[in-house]
């Protein structure tokens, strides 16, 4: 296997990792790690609308929203990852479930993420969150 092929694969378990991250960060709500997955500003898109934040501000939405249930789960598989130099798109998807002890709400869907190379690795600089659908 030559260097760029090392290379391909290399980045795209670094990428696969910021997904794993940002799941783990969120569940268990841990504000700097969940942070270490974004650029310092970045495109967020959960809406329907695209919005650019700091990722402290982003990091502080995500966090209020989560906060109003007792328990999260994110779980992110079935990645595609198409790298461009020091860029990436990447798309997974996404089971969420949130609870709280009267109920839970569940989301099925998939990220299409943006990411490009920093001197801290990886980094996503644009995130969309397309809801298929959900229950709860």
């Amino acid at each position: 296997m030559d260097k760029s092929n090392e290379q391909m694969i290399m980045d795209r378990f670094e990428i696969i990792d910021v997904f794993n991250r940002y799941a783990i960060g969120v569940d268990k709500r841990d504000k700097e790690l969940y942070g270490s997955c974004f650029t310092d500003e970045l495109d967020v898109n959960v809406t329907g609308e695209v919005v650019k934040l700091k990722s402290h501000a982003w990091v502080d939405m995500a966090f209020s929203a989560v906060g109003a249930f007792e328990k999260t789960q994110h779980i992110i598989a079935n990645h595609t990852i198409n790298i461009n130099g020091d860029k990436a798109d990447a798309v997974a998807y996404l089971q969420a479930h949130h609870h709280n002890k009267d109920n839970t709400w569940s989301v099925w869907g998939y990220y299409s993420n943006k990411f490009v190379r920093t001197s801290e690795g990886w980094k996503i600089n644009s995130l969309t969150l397309t809801m298929e659908w959900h229950n709860g």
